[in-house]
């Protein structure tokens, strides 16, 4: 890839799991009301047509994982898994209070801080208190990420008992050198224990994640992990760009230095090795950093133009709502979004209270959600138009001013009244979004608040 280009497009950037993206929520005009409104009115619209999301946090983990930007709380006291579950049962339930009907779950996942750090029976008991709250849709699906190195076969065999399919499994790199710089020690052989486990048990859909740009990562680094991962051929893989924001509160990227991390150039050079060989091995690119094979829904989800974003990434079971329990949660309405505190004890308080704990969101206007269909079709299908006047921005002869500048450098082109992305392009996608995004160019930040998009 040109050098230039990377050079030129190198620039702090959303990744866009949602629109307008968290620094640009406007939480001067948002309240608790406004989004218990924003999801009646989603609920209503589409529970019995396509069913819910639902997310939920468990933030445990027992050790610190020095490249995570998550929200989590290290402990190895094992005695918080009954109260937090606990918690989040009550809040499950304050939400089916205020919602008219019972609801009709269509997917749900279970991501972290570290869900395996929770025994087999605490999970069992939290799911089975979910459902009994709920109906399941005809085409449900439920996933979970799993530490390779703490879930066991238990792990794995109660939650596909309740209905889970679908199993992430952490892998990031198998460097030992890496490993060590992000506190993530992880043998092979812990991977292949538990991938084999999952297909054994029944597991349809197993996903590996991989990261490139961590410290000390080399490109022959990156290619050994893929040679390994090929041994397991996992339905899917994320392969990641390592996104350093050691700025954020409670971060743990402070266990080396930016002059640790490869440069811009070696860093895509790492990306476009990486995404040879996956291609070699089978794996087709799916939106932006995921990979799957022929026979996984999330490829087939692409090739009937079904696949959909949200905060749990890409999907193929796309619900116009998505309740997040549990700590720092963000839920999603379509019309609005809220997220949950951030504390566990304030956390426990609100709910203790019976108040949903949420304390911030955003409550979308007209334009925020003309510019948000934009952006989800660029992250889904790598095009949108605008000939329909109920897409049309106002700002659109701005927009198309910096499109026309990706055009020269051959990243989009122009087609009835829209654009597609080359493939040249693909890897610059959150730029081509950053075009779209009104509010970014209306006011740049003044801090540093994205990863960079290279």
């Amino acid at each position: 890839m040109c050098n230039s280009l990377i050079n030129k497009y190198n620039v702090a950037g959303p990744r866009y799991t949602s629109y307008p993206t968290v620094p640009y929520w406007d939480d001067t005009s948002f309240s608790l009301k406004k989004w218990k409104e924003s999801l009646l009115l989603s609920f209503d619209e589409s529970n019995t047509v396509e069913g819910i999301s639902l997310y939920i946090h468990l933030p445990f983990c027992e050790s610190l994982c020095t490249f995570c930007g998550c929200n989590k709380r290290i402990t190895k006291r094992h005695e918080v898994e009954e109260p937090y579950i606990n918690a989040v049962l009550k809040e499950w339930s304050l939400y089916c209070e205020i919602l008219p009907g019972r609801p009709k779950i269509k997917e749900l996942h279970i991501g972290g801080g570290t869900p395996t750090f929770f025994s087999s029976e605490n999970l069992e008991r939290l799911i089975k208190g979910i459902l009994r709250k709920a109906n399941l849709a005809d085409d449900y699906e439920f996933s979970f990420e799993g530490h390779p190195n703490n879930t066991t076969r238990e792990h794995l065999q109660t939650l596909y008992n309740l209905g889970f399919s679908r199993v992430s499994f952490g892998v990031q790199d198998y460097n030992e050198t890496v490993q060590k710089a992000i506190h993530r020690i992880q043998p092979f052989e812990n991977v292949k224990r538990a991938t084999l486990a999952a297909r054994e048990i029944g597991y349809t859909s197993i996903g590996h994640d991989i990261i490139f740009g961590l410290p000390f990562q080399t490109e022959a680094q990156v290619a050994k992990t893929i040679e390994l991962t090929k041994e397991l051929m996992p339905d899917r893989i994320a392969f990641y760009s390592y996104a350093h924001v050691p700025w954020l509160k409670g971060n743990g990227q402070r266990g080396y230095d930016e002059s640790n991390l490869p440069s811009g150039d070696s860093k895509r050079a790492q990306y476009e090795l990486g995404k040879e060989l996956l291609s070699q091995a089978g794996y087709n690119e799916v939106g932006m950093d995921h990979f799957a094979l022929k026979t996984d829904s999330l490829h087939e989800a692409m090739l009937v133009n079904k696949l959909h974003r949200n905060f749990m990434g890409y999907t193929d079971s796309k619900t116009q709502a998505m309740i997040g329990l549990g700590v720092s949660s963000i839920s999603d309405s379509w019309y609005g979004f809220s997220q949950n505190v951030k504390g566990i004890e304030e956390y426990y308080h609100l709910i203790e209270q019976n108040i949903i704990p949420v304390y911030r969101g955003h409550i979308l206007s007209t334009e925020d959600l003309i510019v948000r269909q934009h952006i989800l079709n660029l992250m889904c299908h790598f095009e949108t138009n605008w000939s329909d006047p109920a897409l049309y921005v106002d700002e659109l002869k701005d927009i198309v001013i910096k499109l026309k500048e990706m055009e020269i450098d051959g990243l989009v082109n122009f087609e009835n009244e829209g654009i597609k992305i080359t493939q040249k392009g693909q890897p610059f996608v959150r730029n081509v979004c950053m075009a779209f995004d009104v509010l970014l160019q209306r006011k740049q930040p003044e801090t540093r608040l994205f990863s960079m998009t290279v």
